[in-house]
């Protein structure tokens, strides 16, 4: 068991200490505690704390009683996390990390040991789209009858008034922030498709594992098209695509290639791109980086 002091990695610290909500600020100060408790519960002993960790949820490496290798994870509360251990249960360790226990009430969650210092990002960009691609392929589940999830419908609803608002603060993205809003209303509404969904995959997201080579972790689950995950695809590493020599031209071309390799229709994966394009580049703006988030929105302008 673990008796020295748990601190939170600073990266979760700095980005959720100016949440306005109370519960996640409240979470935060409560994180070392939760933690030690939760080994204290599962029997757990603690190797280290993940450092620099993620921006929203703490993860600690440990040894289950047996000796085997887990992480420990605490996401921060929020929509975002709610529904992880329900799709990771679903998922059952196929083409995601396996989920080995879960604590209903905190949240926590024990997870299989990953390499966490390896992820596709680390492969060179052609080799990391094709492995993304073949990994999200694998969660792309039909959910069962009464899901807890959130579909696209109303995921993207609840984003959309921050997007206008946020939209506001930037005057010459407004057309496409409208492009962007009339697509969030007629791509959910159009399909057909109704798969359970990652809803934050990127390449980050899928780290080396030992009984699988490529595993997704960290999901924020949801329910609609596939073309919604492969629209997060198109858009990582988007700055080294727009580097390059021909960078709309190639822009397109990742749709393209994207879109035929999994079977999605190129249209719809154009569409939410381009939103998605739009949604993280008001945001991006909006919190203080207006470098990436113009470029972001200039790539949903090639589009």
């Amino acid at each position: 068991m673990a008796t020295a002091p748990i601190e939170p990695p600073q990266r979760l610290v700095s980005s959720l200490s100016g949440d306005p909500e109370g519960p996640v600020r409240e979470w935060l100060a409560a994180l070392p505690t939760l933690v030690q408790h939760q080994l204290e519960a599962w029997e757990l002993t603690l190797e280290r704390v993940d450092a620099p960790g993620g921006r929203s949820s703490l993860l600690a490496l440990v040894r289950q009683k047996d000796g085997t290798p887990a992480a420990l994870k605490f996401p921060a509360p929020g929509r975002a996390s709610v529904h992880e251990a329900a799709a990771l249960e679903i998922w059952d360790g196929w083409g995601a990390v396996r989920l080995l226990r879960s604590d209903r009430t905190g949240g926590a969650l024990l997870l299989e040991r990953l390499r966490s210092a390896v992820s596709l990002r680390s492969l060179p960009e052609a080799k990391a789209l094709l492995e993304a691609a073949g990994t999200v392929r694998r969660l792309w589940v039909p959910p069962e009858p009464g899901h807890p999830f959130d579909t696209l419908a109303e995921r993207t609803e609840q984003a959309a008034e921050a997007l206008r608002a946020a939209g506001a603060l930037t005057p010459t993205a407004a057309p496409l922030v409208d492009e962007a809003c009339e697509l969030r209303e007629a791509l959910p509404t159009t399909s057909t498709e109704e798969f359970l969904l990652h809803g934050a995959f990127r390449q980050g997201k899928v780290l080396a594992g030992e009984r699988a080579p490529w595993l997704a972790i960290g999901p924020s689950p949801v329910v609609g098209e596939r073309a919604y995950d492969l629209a997060a695809l198109v858009l990582d590493r988007f700055e080294d695509l727009m580097a390059g020599s021909g960078a709309t031209a190639a822009a397109r071309r990742r749709v393209t290639k994207l879109a035929d390799s999994l079977d999605v229709d190129r249209d719809r994966l154009r569409g939410w791109t381009l939103y998605r394009a739009v949604d993280a580049g008001v945001r991006e703006a909006a919190r203080g980086d207006r470098r990436r988030g113009e470029l972001l929105l200039e790539f949903a302008a090639w589009l």
